[in-house]
């Protein structure tokens, strides 16, 4: 039995491909992902990527939607807190850590737009819909827009700032989680009731 068959029959050639290149992309970064190397990685020839993605950018778009799938994950699992704000607070810290620990992918998922996924993705949208039904539960309806609009942007930026070291020295004394704790925290008990 060739190597291609045999590992294509493991399993989905598909998924197996966008875990290789999730693989790449965090242990070597964006520019060791290719085609040829997620072929290499699954075990499969160089050609048959090519029958589930037509090139890098589809594969990076793959890889982007299971991005924001583990990313709408931890949102779900942080959102389980009892307390409300607590919840948001949580989805703040899961989201900034989420950054931190896959930075490379972080960076695909919000970077210049991938072929195939942008401007939204059914995954990307239930990411965002899980903050936004926490955010919604806790401002009167006038207000609920601007406040998940506020929510997303202020969690976001935290996440960026520090995957790309921009915080002053100040916010370096903390904990990239404790920090992202007090920032979540102090919009949380600001919002309105």
């Amino acid at each position: 039995m060739s190597t291609e068959k045999a590992a294509y029959h493991h399993g989905n050639l598909r998924d197996a491909l966008v875990r290789t290149a999730l693989a790449l992309l965090e242990e070597s970064g964006v520019e060791a992902l290719t085609l040829r190397a997620a072929a290499r990685g699954a075990g499969v020839s160089a050609m048959a990527p090519y029958r589930h993605f037509a090139d890098k950018a589809d594969l990076l778009a793959a890889v982007a939607e299971q991005g924001y799938t583990d990313l709408r994950d931890r949102l779900a699992q942080a959102d389980r807190a009892a307390d409300p704000r607590r919840a948001l607070v949580e989805q703040g810290v899961a989201y900034v850590l989420f950054a931190l620990e896959r930075p490379a992918l972080f960076r695909i998922m919000f970077g210049a737009p991938v072929s195939g996924l942008m401007p939204s993705s059914p995954a990307a949208d239930s990411a965002y819909d899980i903050l936004a039904a926490r955010v919604v539960g806790l401002v009167p309806e006038e207000k609920r827009e601007a406040a998940v609009v506020a929510a997303w942007s202020l969690v976001h930026g935290l996440a960026c700032l520090t995957v790309d070291g921009r915080l002053h020295r100040e916010a370096d004394t903390a904990s990239p989680e404790a920090l992202a704790r007090q920032v979540a925290g102090l919009f949380a008990a600001g919002l309105p009731s």
